[in-house]
């Protein structure tokens, strides 16, 4: 099935990149130096050096933590945010 359907995966994979190529902000490189100079950066530093100390982990184990906790927390907030859309969607449906 795979086989059938290559051409046209490989056409659709292609649309979704070039549509998020459309959508890049060019200006990353100052959105980016602008984040890292914001004082929200400090504040991930010391929580990074605290988690550190407390878990007795090093501080690249602690980034990781943290960030993989906000990734999750981002995750679960969209599949909430997509089930009550979903839920509105239906409701409409309804009547």
């Amino acid at each position: 099935m795979l086989k059938k359907n290559q051409e046209s995966i490989q056409l659709l994979n292609t649309a979704i990149i070039k549509n998020k190529e459309k959508r890049i902000d060019s200006k990353f490189e100052e959105r980016l130096a602008n984040t890292c100079e914001a004082p929200a950066m400090e504040a991930l530093g010391l929580a990074i050096t605290h988690l550190s100390n407390d878990l007795s982990i090093s501080r690249d184990q602690a980034a990781i933590l943290i960030i993989d906790t906000i990734k999750e927390l981002e995750s679960s907030w969209n599949d909430y945010l997509l089930m009550e859309g979903i839920e509105k969607i239906k409701e409409n449906l309804k009547n």
